[in-house]
């Protein structure tokens, strides 16, 4: 059993997930265990076990918290906008992403690790959040595209948020990536998170 008050427990596993997230920043998910998250922290990995029972759990815990982060800005733009025409819509979802290019690579590289390797009641908490954005998603289409029937929420929604598992991999181009491409005589055209999401969301919205 953990000993701490709750606040206490809170925040040492917030210093476990920043930790994670600091080496996540250089690393690779493979590459990155619970004894290299340790170096980075002041609990041994046997401490580290008391909060959380896999590498797993800390990055899907990193994910929860990136989901809640852009939550935040979807929230957002219920709040700060009386109306907005779809060419709004579509930047500032954009714009919100390419905030978020860490949720984005965990959505992309690691999501089925992530859920399969956590207990069932991590995995809920963490499914709270992404539901979290899917509601947020679904109240900003009803709240400025009138023009949409509950259906085309829906059908949009299940289009958009698979279409997510797909963004890194094409705005995170290495030079070994871009090396391989020349020589395979493929025509590459870098987009930006905020370029390829845009464009996507303007076509979904039907304005082009």
């Amino acid at each position: 059993m953990i000993k701490g008050t709750p606040e206490l427990i809170e925040k040492r596993r917030e210093e476990i997930v920043n930790a994670c997230e600091q080496l996540y920043q250089t690393m690779g998910f493979k590459e990155i265990t619970l004894k290299e998250i340790g170096k980075v922290t002041e609990f041994s990995r046997p401490t580290i076990y008391n909060y959380f029972q896999t590498k797993e759990e800390i990055f899907l815990a990193l994910f929860k918290r990136e989901y809640d982060r852009w939550n935040e800005d979807l929230q957002s733009i219920l709040d700060d906008n009386k109306t907005l025409s779809k060419e709004d819509i579509a930047d500032k979802i954009a714009s919100s992403l390419q905030k978020r290019k860490q949720l984005l690579r965990l959505l992309s590289m690691n999501n089925y690790e992530m859920e399969a390797n956590s207990r069932p009641e991590l995995l809920t908490d963490f499914k709270l959040s992404y539901g979290a954005s899917l509601k947020l998603f679904e109240r900003i289409l009803k709240e400025f595209c009138t023009d949409m029937s509950d259906n085309d929420i829906q059908d949009f929604i299940y289009m958009f948020f698979p279409f997510m598992f797909g963004i890194y991999p094409y705005t995170a181009v290495t030079e070994k990536q871009r090396t391989a491409m020349e020589e395979a005589n493929i025509d590459f055209k870098y987009q930006t998170i905020y370029d390829i999401t845009y464009t996507y969301l303007l076509k979904l919205l039907g304005d082009k």
